[in-house]
């Protein structure tokens, strides 16, 4: 099983922006507790169809300003040059200087993707408009992307990505350590040279989880999935069960030499921080 030691080990959190002032005290308590960590930054995420596009950059904005680097999701869904072209330009006078760049979902009804098709043509954009100012990560799908023809053409289009100027890639969440080294394995094997960073889901809530899971084709095992299911509403269990299962497969992660770990928090700290702890990372 090959490893990628050659990168320091880098933490990541996302966070998606909020709709409420509640949302908002709630997120910035959440900042406060993960920001103690030291993160690598804090990735912002962008709603379909653009449709957070204010409510990313305000908070962003908020994070940067608070001494941890911010990273907005850029989408390709509903952009155009124009507007993209605007973001960075507003990005880069906050300086801000990473950016997730994703195709992105295309919301029910919507005909046209927008001016860009594909994350490739987006990232090559971002290069074309401003050079190497921005540290430009991507997605990776290790147990393929759903929509995807075939696990060969979807690595094809994760190199057209790299190609185009990628930095770093943060992958879906998954559950399969095993998914995630053949992915890296294949990648090696095409010449791509670059962090490909695992995204971790911690398991909080039962129905949600399987929910997302079916939306963006991530594979719940079976042994993992009836042992969820055996807990029915005890929540106390869930989590618990979780935890364990979350923790174990990061530490094979970190072990195997990934280069990091990126969190999907769900505006939450006390799940992430409950297996960051178990890992020793201490705030």
């Amino acid at each position: 099983m090959q490893t990628q030691k050659k990168y320091q080990q880098l933490l990541s959190f996302e966070f998606y922006p909020p709709k409420t002032e509640e949302g908002a005290l709630n997120l910035k308590g959440v900042h406060q507790k993960l920001a103690k960590l030291k993160p690598d930054f804090f990735s912002v995420t962008f709603g379909a169809g653009g449709s957070t596009r204010d409510k990313t950059f305000d908070t962003v904005v908020k994070i940067q300003e608070q001494g941890v680097s911010a990273a907005p999701h850029l989408s390709c869904v509903a952009s155009t040059k124009d507007n993209i072209r605007q973001m960075l330009s507003s990005y880069q006078q906050k300086g801000i200087t990473k950016i997730v760049a994703l195709r992105g979902d295309i919301p029910s009804g919507m005909m046209s993707a927008g001016e860009f098709r594909y994350a490739n043509e987006l990232v090559d954009f971002i290069r074309t408009e401003t050079g190497n100012a921005f540290q430009i990560h991507v997605a990776a799908y290790p147990e393929v992307h759903p929509q995807a023809k075939s696990a060969t053409e979807d690595l094809r289009n994760f190199k057209r990505k790299i190609d185009a100027g990628a930095n770093a890639a943060i992958t879906q969440y998954f559950y399969n350590v095993e998914a995630y080294f053949y992915f890296v394995d294949a990648c090696e094997k095409l010449g791509i040279d670059l962090p490909i960073v695992p995204g971790i889901m911690p398991i909080t809530n039962y129905s949600q989880l399987f929910r997302f899971s079916d939306m963006c084709g991530a594979d719940i095992p079976r042994w993992m999935r009836k042992g969820l299911e055996c807990f029915g509403d005890d929540r106390a269990s869930i989590i618990a069960f979780g935890n364990e299962i979350v923790t174990r497969l990061c530490q094979q992660l970190l072990d195997y030499g990934a280069p990091g770990l990126h969190f999907y928090t769900m505006n939450q700290a006390d799940p992430t921080l409950a297996i960051l702890d178990n890992l020793g990372f201490g705030a």
